[in-house]
């Protein structure tokens, strides 16, 4: 890869578009599981906390590099796999420990500034009203259309009676009963 600071900027946009994808995926998790309604500050703290996860998980890569190269250092031989490195991977792998280090730093500088957390809660809340949006569009397609417009209605009719039949009706008939016993409630 070819700059340091390319391969570092191409790990932090990396990391960015899984902290938005984390954030917004927190954001439907609390509004669809829990009924929970959007707080900017909450969301702000977990975009916080993703960022510092995903900058963890470069350090750890990091260390790996490191003790990777240390233990390739002075070999000679032949790789047995594509992860037995040998000394001529000394290079690489000490070039690959310093973006993980930088992008770890970077990420964390990210989640201290007010202004970025704001940003990827924002493109993420964004990114949640769509998936939101497109559900609903789905939805309100499916429920609208006419047995003309839907070309597996012909197919799809039996299912539909036999779960009528044993299911709706089914119902239907337990509730005439519960209705029909003296003292029920209407």
């Amino acid at each position: 890869m070819g700059k340091r600071s390319d391969a570092v900027g191409e790990g932090v946009s990396i990391a960015s578009a899984a902290a938005r994808l984390a954030v917004r995926n927190h954001i439907l998790v609390q509004a669809i599981s829990r009924g929970a309604d959007f707080d900017t500050a909450e969301v702000g703290a977990f975009a916080q906390e993703t960022l510092r996860a995903l900058a963890a998980e470069q350090d750890a890569a990091a260390a790996l590099a490191k003790k990777q190269r240390k233990s390739a250092w002075g070999k000679f031989s032949d790789p047995d796999s594509t992860h037995d490195y040998r000394d001529r991977d000394t290079r690489n792998l000490r070039k690959r420990h310093t973006q993980y280090v930088k992008v770890a730093e970077r990420l964390r500088d990210l989640a201290d500034q007010p202004d970025v957390v704001a940003e990827l809660v924002e493109a993420a809340r964004d990114a949640a009203w769509g998936d939101v949006e497109d559900n609903l569009q789905r939805r309100l397609q499916v429920e609208s259309m006419t047995a003309d417009a839907d070309p597996d209605y012909a197919q799809m009719r039996e299912a539909r009676m036999q779960a009528l039949r044993l299911v709706d009706l089914s119902r239907l008939a337990s509730q005439a009963r519960r209705r029909s016993k003296p003292g029920a409630a209407d």
